[in-house]
């Protein structure tokens, strides 16, 4: 561990806040990609000829030697590093096999609560902010008073959890005491109590107030519940979710893109997500997402050659999970001769001879592959 070469790493400004031994300082501003532990890994050993030999003392090429393999602030990951933990075998810290040294980067980040954030209370009332309006615009009491927040009643009947409700009114009442309480989970404020204490604060029996629209500073229709209770900010934030995908890896098995930000992944396309687009007509378009956007390897072949040469884009091949559902068939003694594995790049024919015949021609593969026929499909018995 320590700086790399100027050949591995050829801009001195990405190595300008390490060390000596090539780790971060601690209070320094870090940015996305910037190099927080400074790595290189030897490529191992090659048998170089006499000539290469040569070359690399004359030429002093020091890039063969290693290539670069630091740790870097990964997507959505800057801020301000606040501490380093250096690891080693030496200091008598447990690590895994074959690991000599760790080093552990820890970044904070200051944030604004924004929308889309994940906020929750105390009895499972969870939920994003789904919009933020400056103080003057929030719905205000009779006294002025603005609401800090503002949440949906119909997330109470369905959860039932009543205790939101027993919380603001006992919150509200307490505020106006000057009471602290302390309500255990099985030993609580009962009914009686709570009515007492609302009774002696001056709220009404049923908890609700007269509110006023904060943008208009009409009154509402309706009394509703305000009081006070307590609110937690959770992990989930709208900044570490964000992500988008142009290309990127894809599953050895199915051919299919790789889910999740962490793999840059792609969107899932799910079974509800094909019903909006069959309601909606967008026939091409469904098509389009289910093969050459997805697992149909010749399709998304033939379509980059057709975009290349200004041609128009053929009509989708057999997509890569259903051989793999027909592999899992064979392996399940589910065979047919009529479902046999011919070629991918046979083009729509009407029968399944005119199929079998371009599929054994020089044109096609062989019977090496699955064909796509889509007209055939309709008058063959899979079993029979």
């Amino acid at each position: 561990m320590g700086i790399a070469e100027r050949s591995i790493t050829k801009s001195l400004n990405l190595k300008a806040h390490l060390d000596a031994n090539g780790i971060v300082i601690p209070g320094t501003v870090v940015s996305e990609d910037d190099i927080l532990v400074g790595k290189s890994t030897p490529k191992g050993e090659q048998q170089l000829s006499p000539e290469e030999k040569l070359l690399q003392s004359i030429f002093s090429d020091k890039q063969k030697d290693g290539k670069d393999t630091s740790l870097r602030v990964p997507h959505g990951g800057a801020g301000i590093v606040q501490s380093v933990k250096v690891f080693s075998r030496k200091n008598g810290d447990e690590l895994a096999p074959n690991v000599l040294e760790t080093v552990k980067v820890y970044i904070i980040q200051k944030r604004k609560i924004s929308e889309g954030d994940k906020m929750s209370g105390r009895h499972g009332n969870k939920g994003v902010i789904s919009k933020l309006v400056p103080q003057e615009d929030m719905p205000f009491l009779s006294d002025g008073t603005p609401v800090d927040l503002c949440l949906n009643p119909l997330g109470v009947p369905s959860r039932m959890n009543i205790g939101q409700i027993l919380e603001i009114h006992l919150g509200d009442a307490c505020r106006r005491l000057g009471l602290k309480v302390a309500t255990p989970v099985f030993d609580g404020v009962s009914n009686e109590e709570l009515f007492s204490l609302m009774k002696d604060a001056g709220v009404s029996d049923d908890g609700k107030t007269v509110v006023y629209d904060g943008q208009t500073g009409e009154r509402f229709e309706n009394r509703i519940s305000v009081g006070c209770m307590y609110m937690i900010k959770l992990d989930h934030m709208v900044d570490d979710k964000v992500h988008a995908r142009a290309t990127g890896p894809y599953s050895l098995v199915t051919q299919q893109p790789l889910g999740g930000k962490a793999q840059k992944g792609g969107q899932r396309f799910g079974e509800m997500e094909v019903w909006a687009l069959e309601a909606y007509g967008a026939a091409h378009t469904l098509q389009e997402m289910l093969t050459i956007k997805s697992d149909d390897m010749v399709g998304k072949a033939l379509t980059y050659q057709s975009i290349c040469e200004d041609k128009p884009i053929p009509s989708p091949s057999m997509p890569e999970s259903f051989r793999v559902m027909l592999k899992e068939l064979q392996a399940y003694g589910l065979y047919h001769p009529r479902l046999s594995l011919y070629s991918y790049l046979v083009p729509q024919r009407n029968t399944f001879q005119d199929c079998f015949d371009f599929g054994c021609s020089s044109k096609g593969f062989g019977r090496s592959r699955i064909f796509p026929i889509p007209y055939c499909f309709e008058s063959w018995p899979i079993l029979s």
